[in-house]
């Protein structure tokens, strides 16, 4: 997913942030279901990225579809998925499957922050490496004959330990593969995952190695500044001379001396 596509994407999963607090994994499973009606119906698909429609007239059909069918709250994000544009019809299947998950995800993550994550990533992780070294594994589940139900039966075989988000994307993965072998799925899946990880993680690069007390009140602060218990990596490097370099999913926060020169530079050479 590129362009236009890619940005609508990241606008929809932003609103979708406000509503994580308090989801569950019904809301993933509507989701997963008008995903199911999506690619069903290649008319629907061209009429909700249609971009000679507008988003009202696209959220005004998809009630019409979903209505009573869906909780509110996953009608909300369907409504706000089908007002953005997209490239190509499938590319809006795509963005609605990586919503599903990516509300999996953080059910996985509600209260047990990073060892949430780390156990659905164990999970996913240990789906795939069975399916890898069993060749008649991967044709079971990729027989054409063989009922998505008695599919799904057989891939949570492989993971009886897995907790229910894992159990639901494995599930979903194996019923509805969307043209990949579940375990590649899985592994996109999985992918989502770390990316929700690096939210937890702050990794930092200071001068030289911090004392104890030093480093718990860095953590603190960090705690502090970002509202949540960080698991934080410490890396020594002494090329940046002087400072901290904090860097937490997308964010990053440097005071570094190398990077106070460097925009010095900039401004002189303007």
């Amino acid at each position: 997913m590129a362009g236009v596509s890619s940005l609508s994407l990241a606008t929809v999963r932003e609103g979708l942030e406000s509503r994580l607090p308090g989801a569950t994994l019904a809301l993933a499973e509507d989701l997963f279901g008008v995903l199911a009606i999506l690619d069903s119906n290649a008319g629907l698909r061209r009429a909700l990225t249609d971009p000679s429609r507008t988003g009202k007239d696209k959220a005004v059909l998809v009630d019409q579809l979903i209505s009573g069918r869906v909780s509110p709250e996953a009608a909300g994000v369907v409504r706000d998925l089908v007002s953005e544009r997209w490239g190509n019809a499938r590319d809006i299947g795509d963005a609605l499957e990586t919503l599903a998950a990516t509300v999996v995800i953080s059910v996985a993550e509600q209260g047990r922050g990073v060892e949430g994550l780390e156990q659905l990533e164990n999970e996913l992780y240990s789906f795939i490496q069975v399916v890898a070294s069993n060749h008649a594994l991967q044709r079971a589940l990729s027989e054409a004959q063989a009922t998505p139900e008695s599919k799904v039966a057989l891939g949570l075989k492989l993971v009886p330990q897995a907790g229910a988000a894992g159990r639901l994307l494995i599930a979903q993965a194996v019923r509805a593969p969307r043209g990949l072998k579940p375990a590649a799925l899985v592994q996109r899946f999985l992918e989502l995952v770390a990316a929700r990880q690096q939210r937890w993680i702050a990794d930092v690069s200071v001068t030289r190695p911090l004392t104890a007390s030093q480093f718990e009140r860095l953590e603190s602060g960090l705690n502090a500044m970002y509202g949540r218990e960080l698991k934080v990596n410490v890396k020594v490097d002494p090329s940046l001379i002087g400072g901290v370099r904090v860097s937490v999913g997308d964010e990053m926060v440097d005071s570094t001396v190398i990077t106070r020169l460097s925009e010095l530079r900039r401004k002189l050479a303007g």
